[in-house]
């Protein structure tokens, strides 16, 4: 079993992201990401979805988001050469002792400091889901208080 990358071109009309959720849900699938958000023609919308089966059940997740009247079109971009990223916002313990090596792990990954409190940090970063792991491995000695993970969105390489 691997993890299957699907993009979903969609109606922009209400209920469909129920309806796709529902669909996994009554085939007993888990998803593992979902991002949901309007494309460049207001009236559509794509969804990242990842998804964790073989072939078979990927030919049978296909065959039933068709089914669904919203539906455009589904692409499997697993194997397609991509880009994908993920945002992650940390909420991390810093005072005035360990504030210098929290900037120093920020600026290695390229993230940025985006609230400073008394106690905390808020840092957001992006990048693909090692990148975004990493960074959330590196700030947990220092206490992260919150996390929040968007999921995967992912868009294929060249003029496809």
């Amino acid at each position: 079993m691997k993890k299957h990358t699907l993009s979903v071109t969609v109606e922009n009309k209400p209920g469909v992201l129920t309806r796709v959720a529902t669909l996994f849900r009554r085939r007993g699938y888990n998803i593992d990401s979902l991002t949901v958000g309007t494309t460049e023609n207001p009236d559509v919308s794509r969804m990242t979805i990842v998804v964790e089966g073989d072939d078979r059940i990927m030919e049978q997740v296909t065959k039933q988001l068709y089914k669904l009247v919203d539906v455009i079109k589904i692409i499997d971009i697993t194997e397609e050469k991509s880009v994908d990223r993920e945002l992650v916002l940390v909420k991390v313990k810093a005072d005035t002792n360990n504030r210098a090596e929290i900037v120093q792990i920020v600026d290695i990954f390229r993230a940025r400091i985006v609230d400073i409190g008394r106690s905390s940090l808020i840092i957001e970063a992006t990048g693909d889901a090692g990148k975004i792991d990493a960074i959330e491995d590196s700030l947990k000695p220092f206490g992260i208080i919150e996390l929040v993970r968007t999921g995967k969105i992912a868009m294929v390489r060249g003029s496809r």
